[in-house]
């Protein structure tokens, strides 16, 4: 999947029914951070989230059974990293801080520090969440390598 560069945030929410029309609650940090306002219109993809709706169990389980592997789609659902992953990303755009992003995998975002656009750098990821993850860099690279 394609991300454009003028991709300005990126967070998860479930659509709520109120009164026969369904509603996306945008996280109030959104518009603290000054990346939007409350008074524009935007474009909003939705993503699915790769599983099925979790159902509440009618039995109770035994602790002792094993915990079957998760499938390929519910695979898909944690972050493509985790801390202490090193990568060696493209810098695509700079963020509304000055930070550096950078995609992998499924268009998650990863936030480079110290970076400009087009910089090849590798990275140490140091916090991921459920939609970003933050990095330092730990080399910079030529462009060609």
């Amino acid at each position: 999947m394609e991300i454009p560069d003028e991709l300005l945030c990126v967070f998860s929410a479930q659509i709520e029914e109120r009164n026969g029309a369904y509603h996306l609650t945008l996280p109030e940090r959104e518009l603290d951070n000054g990346v939007l306002d409350d008074d524009e219109t935007y474009r909003v993809a939705l993503l699915g989230s790769g599983s099925e709706p979790t159902k509440t169990p009618t039995a109770t389980t035994n602790p002792q059974e094993s915990t079957p592997e998760p499938t390929e789609s519910q695979q898909h659902t944690s972050p493509p990293v985790e801390v202490g992953d090193r990568r060696t990303v493209e810098i695509e755009g700079i963020g509304e801080k000055g930070d550096g992003i950078a995609r992998v995998e499924r268009g998650y975002v990863i936030i480079v520090p110290d970076t400009e656009k087009r910089d090849r750098v590798t990275i140490e990821i140091t916090k991921v969440s459920e939609n970003v993850a933050f990095s330092e860099v730990v080399e910079r690279k030529q462009y060609y390598e």
